[in-house]
């Protein structure tokens, strides 16, 4: 079987979710008989800090300009089985012009589904959505599920709809010794938002100031100058993916914030979030609806609402959080891996697959 991608990027993970879950989807598939194909514009700013180029499991195509490779792509599809544009793909509109003119099953992967909604509902443009929305596509997929999905429906005009959640590969990561350059007592991970301030303000920030005798450890591009640092916290401002499992093991305790226009749809469970519980790491997250669809509250994460939450977490014995790291990590091997993501790609792609095959 196979299958040709038009994503934003695989090659780096620079200031993105997208390369580390596509990096795990695509060893999965390949692990169940795919080919599969990556395209992506080479862009300064992930060339600059590019952590993958090639492996046996994905062939990634990187290339300066759209025409530089359209009637490669189109050769590509030619035999394609599954053909998938995704959001923040640069070259989105003219990708889905090829895909929708393909016999492939064509999809689209709306990684940011709740965000291009929320810039929809503001009437901001959304370059990477093809200019009749999604209706002439055999499948959208949302990273978001909830409120997403009606809205991909109303909005978008997506025929077929299903969420497809984060994942991570276990391979990669996984419970490792501790780092001395990382040991801290709550870590962040993640890459600067706006949106998400208000949050890292009241579970990050307040409780460093309140705990001046504790560490904090903060990893992730694109931090302001102005960014309220303080001197118990320590930062590192690109953390590669063969880090983020010496980040976790090194915490006493870990912290997920989510992207206020994801929290408001619910059903958004970051990368993240799945690394930290693969590595063992004690989870402390902020609430959004369907969380609990994931990860039991008090049993395999704890729930933060405001600073006390998280000055509550810091003081319970180590054994309390080493039961909650180890439970979430069970939870996340059995629902949560990429392995796992790819059979349930498979089984929605099926009914796209026959309803294609009756109309041919």
């Amino acid at each position: 079987m196979k299958m040709v991608i038009f994503g934003l990027t695989i090659s780096s993970t620079w200031g993105n979710g997208h390369a580390t879950l596509w990096r795990g989807l695509c060893r999965a598939l390949h692990a169940g008989n795919w080919s599969v194909t990556f395209y992506e514009r080479d862009v300064p700013y992930y060339a600059g800090h590019r952590d993958f180029e090639q492996a046996p499991w994905c062939r990634l195509r990187l290339y300066n300009e759209w025409d530089d490779i359209a009637a490669g792509a189109a050769r590509d599809l030619s035999d394609a089985d599954v053909a998938i544009v995704t959001s923040y793909c640069p070259d989105a509109r003219e990708a889905s012009r090829l895909v929708l003119d393909s016999h492939a099953t064509r999809v689209f992967y709306d990684l940011d589904s709740p965000v291009t909604l929320d810039r929809m509902a503001r009437g901001e443009p959304v370059p990477y959505l093809p200019a009749n929305g999604l209706k002439d596509f055999d499948l959208t997929l949302s990273y978001a599920g909830g409120t997403a999905l009606d809205g991909m429906k109303t909005q978008l005009a997506a025929g077929v709809v299903a969420p497809l959640y984060g994942s991570v590969d276990p391979d990669v990561h996984h419970p490792v010794a501790p780092d001395a350059r990382y040991l801290n007592d709550l870590s962040y991970l993640g890459t600067y938002a706006p949106d998400r301030q208000d949050a890292l303000e009241r579970l990050f920030i307040q409780p460093a100031r309140f705990c001046p005798g504790k560490r904090f450890a903060l990893a992730g591009s694109q931090y302001p100058a102005d960014f309220p640092w303080i001197p118990n916290i320590s930062y590192f401002w690109h953390m590669p993916p063969a880090e983020h499992p010496s980040l976790f093991c090194s915490s006493v305790l870990t912290l997920n914030i989510t992207r206020a226009a994801m929290a408001r749809v619910g059903y958004c469970p970051s990368g993240r979030l799945f690394e930290a519980a693969a590595c063992g790491a004690p989870i402390i997250s902020d609430w959004w609806q369907g969380l609990d669809a994931f990860f039991e509250p008090g049993l395999e994460l704890l729930v933060a609402h405001d600073t006390g939450d998280v000055l509550a977490a810091l003081a319970m014995t180590d054994a309390e959080r080493q039961r909650i790291g180890e439970a979430a990590r069970k939870r996340t091997l059995a629902c949560h891996t990429a392995a796992v993501r790819a059979r349930e790609l498979e089984r929605l792609l099926e009914p796209a697959w026959r309803a294609r095959a009756g109309a041919a």
